[in-house]
């Protein structure tokens, strides 16, 4: 009775970080939705509320870090728990690092609305957009164990890539007609790329959503 006591106490302390993680996940989705509408609609108070939140997600970070090692202190997990917890700790870094880039995007929109407009902005939301959802699709992949899933998000990444060359071509055939724009596109082509920096992140926490439920290491392989 004390085992399936602790064993149903250790189930529910699990869903609680399979929540936290896509709390902070929820966030940093927000925060790629909103840095990028900050751009299109030239809003600064928004990219000054997208730079603020990056604080919030620094804060989860370090909550969840905390929680998983004292999962592992513990309750001293095996098998898949193990794999559940360790990986976790990984995702978390991962997040936390998209969440700086969003600030980043934010203040080089901040930048970017003190100025002309350069051109119409079309493919980086396009390029944001798929961005969000495979943040989104690699979270639900996580909590669900779904390698599925997992594989399909690091085929769409090859997507995202595309994009950024695209964008990085249109830019630098700007900066190349009239020197005047360098400045803006190479502010735009920063943002574009770190979009392309979030995929590879969303990226990676597939990559070891496969390994979670495979356990077969599919990193630095082509899909």
């Amino acid at each position: 009775m004390v085992h399936e006591h602790i064993s149903t106490i250790f189930d529910i302390e699990l869903d609680d970080l399979r929540q936290s993680i896509l709390t902070m996940g929820g966030k940093v989705e927000l925060m790629i939705t909103n840095s990028i509408k900050s751009l299109v609609e030239r809003n600064t108070p928004l990219a000054e509320r997208i730079i603020a939140m990056d604080h919030e997600v620094n804060g989860a970070e370090v909550t969840i870090d905390e929680r998983c090692l004292e999962l592992l202190a513990l309750r001293q997990p095996v098998g898949r728990d193990l794999r559940f917890i360790t990986i976790a700790l990984k995702i978390v870094t991962d997040l936390e690092r998209m969440g700086d880039l969003c600030a980043n995007i934010a203040k080089r929109t901040r930048e970017l609305n003190e100025e002309p407009l350069l051109k119409p902005y079309i493919d980086i939301p396009r390029m944001a957009h798929w961005t969000e959802i495979m943040v989104k699709e690699a979270l639900d992949a996580f909590v669900r164990g779904d390698a599925d899933l997992a594989i399909k998000v690091c085929k769409d990444d090859n997507l995202v890539d595309e994009l950024n060359v695209q964008i990085q071509r249109e830019l630098l055939t700007f900066m190349i007609e009239d020197p005047k724009t360098i400045t803006r596109a190479i502010k735009l082509n920063y943002i574009s790329k770190s979009l392309e920096r979030i995929a590879d992140h969303a990226t990676n926490i597939s990559e070891m959503v496969i390994f979670m439920v495979k356990g077969k290491d599919i990193r630095h392989m082509t899909m």
